[in-house]
């Protein structure tokens, strides 16, 4: 296992991000607030650069490389928001990129991946093995693997949104009770948990995730890594890694509270919410903070609670049935 970051990591990765990054704004509603019985303030990292906090962590770590040690360029593997990160830090680096992607990845996250440059190579979730397939093709390029969430450097540049989440929640006079985060492999609420914890010790960070997929609020309460039965059948596609990864459980074991666990028809009626009231395209993924909080699944009233809208890179046919469904 890669040594496990620190808090001084994240702040070296944000002096690393500044001029590169968009520093996200924090985000209220009124009608929000008023419907929950509490306040609420959201990370909108759906307008980040790729439109997803995942360029933090691909430019923290391919922004160190050297034309010596990446001579083949980088390969990554990806559902679709880590593969635009590192596609576009690495064609700021002036270095290719090849992305190993699910062939059921949203069109919208192949087409954005490509136009930065990089090369796909797509695979299917449930009978190959995206890992495999990286390192095979890394050795025989001679590139160097950007993973999504095992990595201290990765970590750290997600974090890095933590540290300007309780800055500006700190601005407008706010003490947070919680945070909370979307979970794929880990890696977002890993940097996070880091930031949070440092900053603001008394604040609850949880795990957000969707039916099915709930492998770390499982190993959350078991105490070990589980994993889930199925690697596909869910519309947050950006949250389907198969289990926690070891480096990111380790950060975050000692540090989340309980995870939680949202519906699909959850999220759905969150993505709608977000964009009647908030004016914010978020993706499935991305919504299910949202939906924690507008279903009632974390305690609202009187409280502060912050969310991460993660990102917005959503397959436009996919939002608009969302939006127009009666449900």
């Amino acid at each position: 296992m890669r040594q496990i970051p620190t808090i001084d990591d994240v702040v070296d990765a944000r002096a690393r991000l500044a001029g590169q990054a968009v520093v996200t704004p924090l985000l209220e509603s009124a009608a929000l607030n008023a419907r929950v019985k509490g306040r609420v303030l959201i990370k909108a990292e759906n307008l980040q650069r790729t439109g997803s906090f995942k360029f933090r962590g691909a430019w923290n770590c391919i922004s160190r490389l050297t034309a010596e040690t990446a001579r083949g360029g980088v390969v990554a593997y990806s559902s679709g928001n880590h593969a635009q990160g590192v596609a576009a830090a690495a064609a700021l680096m002036k270095l290719p990129a090849l992305i190993v992607m699910p062939v059921d990845t949203p069109e919208i996250k192949k087409a954005n991946t490509r136009s930065y440059g990089a090369e796909v190579v797509t695979y299917d979730r449930v009978r190959e093995n995206r890992e495999e397939i990286a390192g095979r093709i890394a050795t025989e390029r001679g590139a160097v693997i950007v993973p999504p969430f095992e990595h201290p450097q990765i970590i750290a540049g997600q974090g890095t949104s933590g540290l300007e989440l309780v800055e500006q929640a700190a601005e407008r006079g706010a003490k947070l009770d919680a945070v909370l985060a979307p979970v794929s492999g880990g890696g977002l609420i890993a940097g996070i948990s880091l930031a949070v914890k440092a900053r603001s010790p008394g604040t609850q960070i949880h795990s957000v995730e969707p039916e099915g997929f709930d492998d770390h609020a499982r190993s959350l309460a078991s105490g070990k890594r589980e994993r889930n039965a199925k690697a596909s059948g869910s519309i947050c596609d950006a949250l389907l890694s198969p289990e926690p990864g070891e480096l990111t459980f380790a950060v975050n074991q000692s540090r989340l509270g309980a995870g939680l666990v949202v519906s699909e028809a959850e999220v759905r009626r969150a993505m709608v919410f977000a964009f009647h009231h908030l004016k914010l395209v978020i993706e499935p993924g991305g919504a299910v903070g949202l939906a924690a909080v507008l279903s009632g699944k974390i305690a609202t009233e009187g409280r502060t609670i912050a969310l991460i809208a993660s990102g917005g890179n959503v397959d436009p046919a996919l939002f608009a049935e969302i939006l127009i469904a009666k449900d």
